[in-house]
């Protein structure tokens, strides 16, 4: 009798062990504040909204806030005659891009180049500098004052640099921020992405964030 008690007492205890050990799990996996484990995207801990803004799309079309919701984007600001950290960025870009390509056009996140040279960038020179690197990125720009509001809702920077002396007055550079603003499905300023980049983290820690919650 001994015995048998000691064993039914052992295989309770063993039940309720197994049965926290379960409970734990579900929790660490259906957890309402998890968030997944990212390498390369910094998230804040509370998203914060844009305030309104209104960009020109390449194809002359407006982009605000209501056309980037639904999917999380990628936002890099640059210009195009840019010599070093444009091009690099975006084709690093273009690398995360062809690593999500196969996700749900759906839920697939988006990478968003803003020119913020207007006055040598039109929306579609701007496209068609984008589009060389991945035809499915969206290019857009504006004129300088909604520029700079813009980029200072993504705690971004740019600045005119006066060409040097001698050369002509447009060959004059644009100094910016090369750090990537990672946009919320909502819209919202939700994190950030400094380099240097890795092409294969940032599609990895994209494709965890786009995932269907339930």
């Amino acid at each position: 009798m001994f015995n048998r008690t000691v064993t039914l007492i052992l295989v309770a205890a063993l039940a309720a062990g197994l049965g926290l050990w379960a409970a734990q799990r579900w929790l660490a996996s259906h957890g309402r504040d998890e968030t997944p484990v990212l390498e390369s995207v910094r998230l804040f801990d509370q998203p914060r909204a844009l305030p309104p803004f209104s960009l020109r799309k390449s194809d002359g079309t407006p982009l605000g806030p209501d056309e980037l919701k639904g999917h999380w984007t990628l936002v890099f600001l640059g210009f195009t005659h840019c010599p070093d950290v444009c091009p690099t960025t975006l084709a690093e870009l273009a690398q995360a891009q062809r690593a999500w390509q196969t996700l749900p056009e759906a839920t697939r996140p988006r990478v968003l180049f803003v020119s913020v040279d207007p006055d040598r960038d039109t929306p579609e020179r701007t496209g068609e500098y984008a589009h060389g690197f991945d035809r499915d990125t969206l290019a857009a720009t504006a004129d300088n004052a909604t520029l700079e509001t813009f980029a200072r809702s993504l705690s971004m920077v740019f600045v005119k640099v006066p060409a040097p002396a001698g050369a002509p007055a447009n060959q004059y550079s644009v100094d910016h921020s090369a750090s990537i603003a990672v946009l919320d499905p909502q819209a919202r300023m939700a994190g950030v992405i400094v380099p240097p980049l890795q092409p294969q983290a940032i599609a990895a820690d994209m494709t965890k964030l786009s995932a269907p919650t339930h």
